[in-house]
């Protein structure tokens, strides 16, 4: 009979583990957290040191009943939660659940592993140690301050917007960040400028050279209008193309760093489309055992939930033993490059990689479905390629005289491929020059044609999830663990809509972000959420208390609340009456908010349940049929201005129109920001709003 006892988190490591260890021990699962904070009230003694109120999960019961009947038959149990912050909480919870501590003729002891391999999960065994209270103060303190957050606000926004909404001490900056940059694009003029390209052959070969116009031989010179071009043209017009100047010389381009919790997100949402929260589902079967065909089950990364980019030195060296075997010893990295510190990475962890280099994704294909093979097969290249040398491009960099401009030339081949004959970023792939032969000074190169090309300076992207997440982690807002589920929350509650992979605000989010921002300017500042992160770490390295955090947040947030509750217009947002009379009963509609916005509800229900679309007029006609505009919003919540009249007339804007015209083409124009501009960007006209 086993008298050793291991509880992991999840049900899927169970098989795993147990395969590893033997007879000797068994192997249970807590099914993740056991205690939490009460769902009915705060959970937090604000009179009495702010001391939490935890009680057992609903639906826990049986399984603590379980692990108890295996706890009173071993002599050593082993609490082998995740090795993180949330994982040493478990397992501390586990010990007040179980009653460990009052086990006086038992062992108890927590062991940690960062991939589920033999080697590793026997390795941990034979290094116990006592439960870390400095990370599991860390998570308790990031547990009140959300739940903080939660309660306190919450019902706020039930109050003046609609029950249902939520606000979160992550969630809320992440929302802010969405809006601020839908803002910054809706208050966007683009500018206009051009490009000119000079089509030279070489030696009379028909392959032609794209040279790109620099300026005088003095200084460059932007090219703003098509009046700026035509004059370049005509000063190029008959010249002689001559090259002036060459230089050749060797470019290194650096192999990848091994994927973070961060990077992967990144990654995957780029090269696969996954969204943060598919990666981390995936991510974590890839940890906890996938059953490999004539191997079993095997954990086939390591732990998913890192910002470190280290790796353990057997596996650097297991590494560049199978590239110098497969790919030959000059693709070994020779000198890692030393990388730098923003100061918030947590070095507890590896980077994430495969357990095995040598279960290579050919190896796998076979016994994984189709996107776990796809996230693997990133996983596995990014890391070999990490250990690879750099790649070298041979370099040309050619200055090209016309009459009194300068154009330049940029060539290169590859001349060693590194650790690009593993991995290529598709966003890295470089459109490049090839020469026919070497160019040298005084070479005359045969003009084929000038082409110019007009533009428009770009409004700053749309966020991703990706790119929220690169932005969350620069901005030091959240950590690895909590990417994922501040993105799934807000999308979960509409206060944002994914579309084209781009995050756009609803208005929903729209109004609850400008709550937030004016009555909890604090809670959603980047800079206050990302200081508060430091001080989360400071207390699980134990050099400051939990209770200093709570003790200075929590009062702050209290008068912020009922300044508040004083502050805001008193009703419901969703109770605002209009003048529109409901057909069924004659009462006059009020504003609801439902998941795609605003909508017209009869106030009699349950009585008369009429609804219909709430269109807001905004005073401006429609340029197209001269009907009057309203405010829309897509199925999805993104908000838009559309004719009355649709579908009869397909008008539509993401940005508001104007009543004034175009005092150049006659077209209408939309705001943006303090200016009028112009709906046509080729005029590209724009007045002060102010004036107009």
């Amino acid at each position: 009979m086993a008298n050793n006892l291991v509880i992991v988190e999840s049900p899927a490591k169970v098989k795993t583990i147990r395969k590893f260890l033997g007879s000797a021990y068994e192997v249970d699962a807590s099914n993740g957290h056991v205690r939490d904070l009460p769902k009915s009230s705060l959970g937090i003694d604000v009179e009495h040191g702010y001391e939490p109120k935890y009680i057992t999960i609903r639906g826990k019961g049986d399984i603590l009943a379980k692990l108890r009947k295996e706890v009173k038959k071993a002599d050593r149990i082993y609490l082998a939660t995740d090795p993180d912050r949330e994982g040493e909480a478990i397992s501390w919870h586990l010990t007040k659940a179980l009653k460990l501590e009052e086990a006086t003729d038992k062992k108890v002891y927590r062991i940690s592993f960062n991939e589920i391999t033999k080697n590793a999960v026997k390795a941990s065994l034979k290094a116990p140690r006592e439960i870390d209270m400095n990370l599991v103060d860390a998570q308790q303190t990031r547990r009140m301050l959300d739940r903080m957050v939660g309660y306190r606000i919450s019902p706020l926004l039930w109050e003046k917007v609609k029950r249902g909404l939520s606000a979160g001490r992550v969630q809320s900056v992440a929302l802010r960040m969405i809006c601020d940059r839908e803002a910054e694009i809706a208050a966007f003029i683009p500018e206009e400028y051009w490009s000119l390209e000079a089509r030279l052959a070489q030696n009379g070969g028909k392959k032609l050279l794209n040279a790109k116009f620099y300026g005088t031989r003095t200084e460059k010179m932007a090219l703003h209008t098509r009046e700026d071009v035509d004059r370049v043209l005509a000063g190029l017009a008959d010249c002689s193309y001559v090259v002036e100047d060459v230089k050749n010389g060797e470019r290194t381009k650096k192999p990848p760093i091994p994927f973070t919790t961060s990077t992967l997100q990144q990654e995957a949402s780029r090269a696969l489309n996954f969204s943060t929260q598919k990666t981390m589902r995936l991510a974590q079967q890839l940890y906890e055992g996938v059953d490999i065909k004539g191997k079993g089950t095997i954990g086939l990364i390591t732990y998913l939930r890192t910002d470190s980019t280290r790796i353990a030195d057997e596996a650097d060296a297991a590494a560049r033993e199978y590239i110098k075997k497969n790919y030959g010893e000059q693709y070994v990295l020779k000198f890692e490059q030393a990388r730098k510190s923003n100061g918030k990475i947590q070095d507890a962890h590896e980077a994430i990689r495969p357990t095995d280099i040598t279960l290579t994704p050919t190896i796998v294909k076979e016994s994984l479905q189709r996107d776990l093979f796809r996230l693997y097969q990133l996983i596995w290249k990014r890391f070999t390629a990490s250990r690879m040398e750099p790649a070298v491009y041979e370099t040309t960099s050619v200055k090209i005289g016309a009459g009194d401009y300068l154009l330049t030339l940029a060539a290169s081949r590859i001349r060693f491929d590194g650790f690009m004959s593993v991995y290529v970023q598709e966003d890295e792939k470089e459109e490049t020059n090839s020469l026919t032969a070497r160019l040298e000074k005084g070479d005359v190169l045969t003009l084929s044609e000038l082409a110019d090309d007009q533009h428009f300076t770009q409004p700053p992207a749309h966020y991703t999830e990706a790119s929220l997440v690169r932005a969350m982690e620069e901005l030091g807002i959240g950590r690895p663990s909590t990417y994922a589920p501040t993105i799934t929350t807000i999308l979960a509650r509409r206060y944002v809509m994914k579309e084209s992979r781009n995050l756009y605000s609803t208005e929903t989010g729209e109004v609850v972000n400008r709550i937030m921002k004016q009555c909890f300017p604090s809670i959603v500042d980047t800079s206050f959420t990302a200081n508060m992160e430091l001080l989360l770490d400071k207390v699980a390295d134990g050099t400051v208390k939990w209770k200093t955090i709570v003790e200075n947040f929590y009062p702050d947030l209290d008068e912020a609340v009922k300044q508040a509750e004083k502050t805001l217009e008193s009703g419901k947002i969703a109770d605002e009456v209009t003048d529109v009379v409901c057909e069924l009963c004659g009462r006059n509609m009020v504003i609801k908010y439902g998941p795609h916005g605003k909508f017209l509800a009869c106030p009699g229900f349950p009585d008369c349940r009429n609804t219909k679309p709430y269109l807001q007029k905004i005073g401006v006609k429609c340029p197209k049929c001269g009907g009057e505009l309203v405010a829309r919003t897509t199925k999805k919540g993104r908000r838009y201005f559309g004719c009355e009249k649709h579908p009869e007339c397909d008008f539509m804007s993401w940005q508001k129109p104007s009543n004034t015209p175009c005092p150049d083409c006659g077209g209408y124009m939309v705001e943006k920001g303090n200016y009028l501009v112009c709906a046509d960007v080729q005029c590209g006209c724009r007045v002060s709003r102010k004036k107009a």
